[in-house]
C-alpha cells in the first residue's frame, strides 16, 4: 500500500546521510521533497500543510542543529510526526459494563463492510467473546446471504430473520425494516447471552440524505457502544471529504481502514485520522477472514519508513507457536537430542499459521531494499518441501541419517520430485544440526562470529587466541572429583547461555545488555527477559 511513499521517503533521507551540519537550505530541501511524496500518495492537503510545517519547525530548531548526527534525528522526527497523523495512540474497544456490546458499521457502498463484519467477529472469537453477526442491510442485493456465507466462514451466528432485496427490483417498503431488524438482534443477543453484536448496515452514499437518516436511525434505536466507519483505503483524497459527511451525519467514534492490502498510495490512511480526529482503529490487510490487525499508529509508520514491524512479528509468533513445542524443543536442545523431520514439520506448521511468508518477511526492518526478491518469492515451496517430508515414513523423519539411496528414491517418487530435491533437503537437515550443536557448545552459528563473551570450537582467524591447554587430571582422588565437577559446571553455563540465545529465554547476563537495547520499541524488554 505505502510502496511508492516509503520509496520516496527513503530517497529523501538518503541525500541526508553523512552530513555533519543541515543548513536551512537542506531542511527547505528537505520539507518540499516530503510534500511532494505525501501529494503524491493523495494525501488530503490540508494535512500535507500540518505534517511539512511541524517537520519544518521541528528540524530547524535545537533538537536538530545540535544532534550528533542530523539525518537521523531528521528521520526521528518525521517518524513521530507520523504517528501523530496517524492517531498517536492504538485506540482500543470500548465494551459495555453491562453486556451486549454493540457495535454498528457503517460506509459507502463497496467499502467492504459485509467482508469485515465476520473479519471483526471471527477477531472478537479468538479473542474469547461470543459475537453475532445482525444483518441489517436489506438495500443492496443479496446482501444478507453474503453476510450469513461470511458469519459460517468465520464460525459466528448470523441473525437475519430478513432476506432483504433478493437482485429483483428495489422497491421501497418491500424489503423490510432495518431499524426493527437491528433492535431485535440485540434483544436476540441479549436472550442468547452473546456479548457483542455486530450490526452491518446498507453502504451509502454521503449525499443520500434518506440513507443517512435511516443510519441515524438505526443508532438511535440500538445505542451502540461503538460505531465504526469503514473507509476504503484505496480512495485517496476523496476520503477526507467522505469520512466528515459521515461524522456529521453519523457521528462514528473510530475508523476501520479495508483493502490496506491494495495498490493504491494510501493517502485515506494518512488523512482521516487527522480530518475527524477520530482513531483509526482496525485494519483489513487481505482477503482471508484472519486478514485482521488492531491498528498501532506507531507500528504503521515504522513501516512507512521502512523500519520495519517487529512487535507485530512477534505477537503473531507468539500466537503461532505452542509453548508446549518450544518447551519441547528446549529439552531436546539440553539433552543434545538431534533436530528431526518432526521437529521440522512442527516448526513449519507454525510458520504458516503466522500467515504469508511475505507478509512475515516484509515485517523486518529494511526489507523495503529487498522488494524484489520479497515478490520473486515462491511459497509453494514450502508445499514441496512438506510433501517430501511426508513422504518418508515416521521412522525415516525420526532417523534421517538411515535414509539410503533406495530410500530417497522412493521419497523423490511419492512427493513428484527429484532425487537431487531430497538430496538438497537433507543436506539442510544436516546443517542444521550442526548449527544446533555449534549453539549449544555455546558458540556462534557456523560460519558466523561467535556469541561475544561466550568461546565455540574451531574459532580461528586473524587476532585469535591460541587455545589454552587443558591440565592433566590430578591424582588425588578428591581433587580429581572437584575438577570433574567444576568442568561439569561449565559445561552447563554454556548450554545455559546457548538456550538463551536459541530461545529467548533469559539469563543472567540480561542485565549486562548493550546500552543499544534502550532503542527499542516501547514494551519490546519482556521479550528479551529484561
Amino acid at each position: 500500500m505505502f510502496t511508492t511513499l516509503s520509496d520516496r521517503l527513503a530517497a529523501t533521507f538518503k541525500n541526508l546521510r553523512g552530513r555533519g551540519r543541515l543548513s536551512e537550505a537542506d531542511v527547505a530541501a528537505t520539507v518540499k521533497e516530503i510534500r511532494t511524496a505525501l501529494l503524491e500518495a493523495d494525501v488530503a492537503l490540508p494535512v500535507v500543510r500540518q505534517f511539512t510545517e511541524a517537520v519544518r519547525e521541528r528540524a530547524l530548531g535545537v533538537e536538530v542543529s545540535g544532534a550528533l548526527n542530523p539525518a537521523q534525528q531528521v528521520v526521528k522526527i518525521v517518524n513521530e510526526e507520523l504517528v501523530s497523523i496517524l492517531g498517536g495512540q492504538t485506540r482500543r474497544l470500548t465494551f459495555a459494563k453491562n453486556p451486549p456490546t454493540v457495535i454498528m458499521l457503517a460506509g459507502l457502498q463497496g467499502a467492504g463492510k459485509t467482508t469485515l463484519a465476520g473479519k471483526l467477529a471471527h477477531w472478537l472469537r479468538s479473542e474469547g467473546h461470543t459475537p453475532l453477526l445482525v444483518a441489517a442491510d436489506l438495500q443492496r442485493p443479496n446482501a444478507v446471504t453474503q453476510l450469513e456465507v461470511v458469519g459460517k466462514r468465520a464460525g459466528v451466528p448470523v441473525f437475519a430473520p430478513e432476506k432483504g432485496n433478493q437482485g429483483a427490483e428495489l422497491q421501497h417498503g418491500s424489503v423490510g425494516d432495518p431499524v426493527a431488524v437491528a433492535r431485535a438482534g440485540v434483544a436476540e443477543a441479549r436472550a442468547r447471552q452473546h456479548d457483542v453484536v455486530i450490526v452491518d448496515t446498507a453502504g451509502r452514499l454521503g449525499i443520500d440524505a434518506e440513507l443517512m437518516q435511516q443510519a441515524s436511525d438505526i443508532r438511535d434505536a440500538v445505542q451502540p457502544d461503538e460505531v465504526l466507519f469503514v473507509v476504503d483505503a484505496m480512495i485517496g483524497q476523496d476520503a477526507a471529504q467522505t469520512a466528515l459527511a459521515f461524522l456529521d451525519g453519523v457521528d462514528f467514534t473510530g475508523v476501520v481502514l479495508s483493502k490496506l492490502d491494495g495498490d493504491a498510495r494510501g493517502g485515506a490512511a494518512l488523512s482521516v485520522a487527522t480530518v475527524t480526529g477520530r482513531p483509526i482503529m482496525f485494519a483489513s490487510t487481505g482477503e482471508a477472514v484472519g486478514d485482521f490487525e488492531v491498528f498501532h499508529p506507531d507500528r504503521m509508520a515504522s513501516r512507512i519508513l521502512d523500519m520495519g514491524d517487529v512487535m507485530s512479528l512477534i505477537e503473531a509468533a507468539e500466537k503461532a507457536f505452542d509453548a508446549g513445542q518450544a518447551e519441547e524443543m528446549a529439552r531436546k536442545f539440553v539433552e543434545e537430542e538431534e533436530f528431526t523431520f518432526d521437529d521440522f514439520l512442527a516448526q513449519m506448521a507454525a510458520v504458516k499459521q503466522m500467515g504469508s511468508l511475505k507478509k512475515m518477511l516484509g515485517m523486518m526492518p529494511g526489507m523495503g531494499q529487498m522488494r524484489e526478491q520479497l515478490d520473486n518469492l515462491d511459497e509453494r515451496e514450502f508445499d514441496r518441501v512438506e510433501a517430501m517430508v511426508r513422504s518418508m515414513t515416521p521412522f525415516e523423519r525420526g532417523h534421517p541419517k538411515l535414509i539410503n539411496g533406495s530410500r530417497r528414491a522412493r521419497i523423490a517418487r511419492g512427493s513428484g520430485r527429484s532425487v537431487s530435491d531430497v538430496n538438497e533437503l537433507l543436506q539442510r537437515l544436516t546443517e542444521a544440526q550442526k548449527m544446533m550443536k555449534q549453539l549449544r557448545r555455546g558458540g556462534g552459528m557456523p560460519g558466523m562470529p561467535g556469541v561475544p563473551g561466550m568461546s565455540g570450537p574451531g574459532r580461528k582467524g586473524k587476532g585469535a587466541k591460541a587455545p589454552v591447554r587443558k591440565k592433566g587430571k590430578s591424582g588425588n582422588p578428591a581433587k580429581r572429583a572437584e575438577q570433574e565437577r567444576g568442568a561439569a559446571t561449565r559445561e552447563q553455563d554454556a548450554r545455559t547461555g546457548a538456550i538463551g540465545s536459541a530461545f529467548g529465554a533469559g539469563s543472567p547476563a540480561a542485565d549486562d545488555a548493550p546500552a543499544g537495547l534502550d532503542q527499542l520499541p516501547q514494551g519490546f524488554e519482556k521479550f528479551l527477559g529484561r
